[in-house]
């Protein structure tokens, strides 16, 4: 699942044109941003809006993975998520 805090109809549209196999929460009064601590009202490069934030959780509910970015270009690697995926994946 991904969670965004953008208007529903880009999220959607995106989704579509995607083809993404997750579900999205649209977060539109950012309250699960702020409550894991990732949602800013001013940054350097952006205001009132989620930093880019990966939060691996497995079924348990246990948070087995965090990226939080400190600006709006930043993004984990790809491999790195890709071996923490697997990591979880195998238990």
């Amino acid at each position: 699942m991904a969670v965004v805090t953008q208007r529903s109809e880009k999220v959607k549209r995106y989704v579509e044109d995607q083809g993404l196999p997750f579900e999205i929460l649209i977060d539109d009064s950012r309250e699960v941003v702020k409550a894991y601590g990732v949602w800013h009202r001013v940054g350097f490069d952006a205001w009132n809006i989620a930093k880019p934030s990966v939060f691996l959780i497995v079924r348990a509910g246990v948070i087995r993975y965090v990226f939080v970015a400190d600006f709006q270009t930043e993004f984990p690697e790809y491999e790195t998520l890709s071996k923490e995926l697997a990591g979880i994946s195998s238990q």
